[in-house]
């Protein structure tokens, strides 16, 4: 019998999976030359919109705008296929204010596709990864590439795991459950046997989403109008203007009797029969844990959301349920303008395996196993945005570590992203990871608008951004800057005009009224100008607070550091810092159940031992 032959293909960085994760990191290693193999195993999903057909939100716009300020793709397709833009808090300070924008659903997905196709360096492929290839010792092996269905062999350096939902997937509807990423998708079992064989921790989380319904059997009549801000407000720093069609959404509301029909049926429902067992988004929940867990409400809030604007097909937020299919369908004939709605995709949820990221260093490289990088869903996270950030990380730092250049690693004071990953690796996680404005102690610094201002030089010196975007930015900054020193000169009833900005009362029309010269400015110069003003108190303030963690940075851990050597230590902070291993002092800080007294001590011991 002739034996098979195995083909091998050779990249220097190969990325699994093609969501919104796995695009983002494939085009930031092929930005900065990286040979780059992305593979999806369905090339008409590449970065589909598994749940609600929408990009940004309150902290998630501000991740948006600065993947776009590193160069990835997520702000300018969305700002290409949007069909409804908002500003959220509009009414509040600007560190609260995010924008979100509903896509059509297919144009957008299509447009990331198109993106990747064209980014030079980069191959997409068809392909089912069924095992990861490591060599060398067992206790410090290093990845060297993927085996895929077909027997045959993709060889790299550094491999990005962004396999979302997909691994060993089991969907549930009612009492029925099938194997499955996604509702219509295969899962895969490989990745998981392979990351157990190598000596990871899985664990799993569940997530659900919501029924779609045809849009020609809605009674709107019956519901509220949401329309989108008349000045829609783009993602990307390169888009001037968003200028096509824009739609309304619509709000309608659940009743009693809806809510007295799910708890007669709460014996059918996964979430309490114990067929699911793993831990959902509490900030997210489904329909059936909100009637029970707010059972004094009379009403939950609902958006109907259109899918694009060449099918009816309308996504139902805040109805998220794995009940069976008769009950969904009952549900509907209670809500008011959807008496008579027709579903066209029953809504489901989903266990999967996910890696609790503690075993991830903040590069996102794995800490047991060099040049494998996760990012996405299987680090235990939630949302298009979260995932898209984490993979443009990890795609940066795969690329930059087979150049034999030092990672990116944000700062918690420099980017939402750098919260968000210092969160996964110092805390880990206990239910699936969002990403809100509460966590970053430094909001302030942290403004959807400034994101340009503070990462897209950095992206620059990576080789993510182009010197024709770094010069737009530089141009800005030195506006600004002019802007600013002209308000510090220039004097009005006996004040400088900076004082006078100062004031909350005061906005820019009025600077412009006293001195026209400074009508000169783009609004955009002037926005960044008005907030910079009336929030330096502030700032002042957390700049402090800023420079005394970065002193506490610059104090090293060595990586084999034996915590369990410095008898003072707590037991159980020896325990905590030896499962985290924290890179210096004001991480160690930031582990869960490290006291400031533990800190002392460690900083009197690294100090009595350097």
């Amino acid at each position: 019998m002739m034996k098979r032959m195995t083909v091998s293909y050779d990249f220097d960085v190969i990325v699994v999976g093609a969501g919104h994760a796995g695009t983002e990191a494939a085009l930031a290693a092929a930005r900065i030359g990286a040979a780059t193999a992305l593979l999806s195993g369905n090339l008409d999903t590449v970065a589909q919109m598994s749940c609600n057909p929408a990009i940004g939100g309150v902290a998630k716009g501000q991740i948006v705008r600065e993947i776009d300020a590193l160069g990835g793709a997520m702000g300018q397709a969305i700002d290409a296929t949007g069909i409804q833009f908002r500003m959220l808090n509009r009414r509040k300070g600007p560190a609260m204010q995010g924008p979100r924008a509903q896509a059509d659903k297919r144009a957008y997905q299509q447009e990331v596709k198109r993106i990747v196709e064209e980014q030079p360096g980069l191959t997409l492929r068809q392909e089912t990864v069924e095992d990861l290839i490591c060599e060398g010792p067992e206790h410090s092996p290093r990845v060297v590439g993927v085996r895929v269905s077909g027997d045959a062999v993709y060889r790299a350096p550094a491999v990005v795991l962004c396999i979302g939902t997909f691994m060993q997937g089991t969907l549930h509807v009612g009492e029925a459950t099938s194997p499955g990423g996604r509702m219509g998708e295969a899962t895969t079992t490989g990745v998981s046997r392979s990351l157990e064989r190598l000596g990871f921790r899985l664990a799993r989380f569940k997530t659900g989403t919501p029924a779609r319904i045809n849009g020609r059997t809605i009674d709107y009549e019956q519901t509220e109008l949401h329309p989108g801000d008349d000045d829609p407000q783009p993602f990307s720093f390169l888009t001037e203007k968003i200028d096509h069609e824009q739609i309304p959404c619509w709000i309608t509301y659940t009743t009693p009797a809806v809510h007295e029909l799910i708890r007669a049926n709460l014996h059918r429902a996964p979430m309490y029969t114990g067929q699911i067992q793993s831990t959902g988004p509490r900030y997210c929940p489904s329909i059936e844990t909100k009637v029970v867990r707010f059972a004094d409400k009379l009403r939950h809030r609902l958006f109907l959301e259109p899918e694009g604007l060449h099918t009816h097909e309308v996504y139902l937020g805040g109805l998220a349920t794995s009940l069976p299919r008769d009950v969904q369908d009952e549900m509907l004939r209670h809500i008011a303008g959807l008496q008579r709605a027709e579903i066209l995709r029953y809504g489901y949820a989903v266990e999967y395996d996910y890696v609790p990221p503690d075993q991830l260093q903040a590069s996102l490289e794995t800490k047991s196993v060099a040049g494998l990088y996760l990012a996405g869903q299987v680090n235990g996270t939630t949302g298009y945005e979260e995932a898209a950030g984490q993979g443009l990380i990890a795609g940066t730092n795969a690329a930059a570590a087979i150049r034999g250049r030092q990672p990116l690693i944000l700062r918690r004071d420099q980017a939402y992203l750098g919260v968000m990953i210092d969160d996964l690796v110092t805390r880990g996680v206990d239910e699936p990871y969002r990403m809100f404005t509460s966590r970053a102690e430094y909001r302030l610094l942290l403004r959807h608008d400034n994101a340009d201002r503070r990462l897209t030089p950095l992206a620059h010196g990576l080789g993510l951004v182009d010197a024709e975007r770094q010069q737009r930015v530089e141009e800005k900054i030195t506006q600004i800057a002019r802007a600013t020193q002209l308000l510090e000169t220039t004097r009005s009833d006996g004040l400088t005009l900076a004082k006078t900005l100062s004031r909350p009362e005061v906005i820019w029309q009025q600077i412009v009224a006293r001195s026209p010269q400074f009508g000169e400015f783009s609004a955009e110069v002037a926005g960044q100008v008005t907030i910079d003003h009336k929030y330096a108190g502030y700032v002042a303030r957390q700049q402090i607070d800023v420079e005394r963690q970065r002193r506490l940075a610059r104090r090293r851990i060595p990586g084999d550091f034996d915590f369990h050597s410095v008898d003072q230590l707590r037991q159980e902070a020896r325990e905590k810092l030896t499962r985290f291993r924290p890179a210096d002092l004001a991480q160690a800080g930031r582990v869960s159940g490290i006291t400031p007294a533990d800190l002392a001590v460690l900083m009197v011991y690294l100090h009595g031992h350097g």
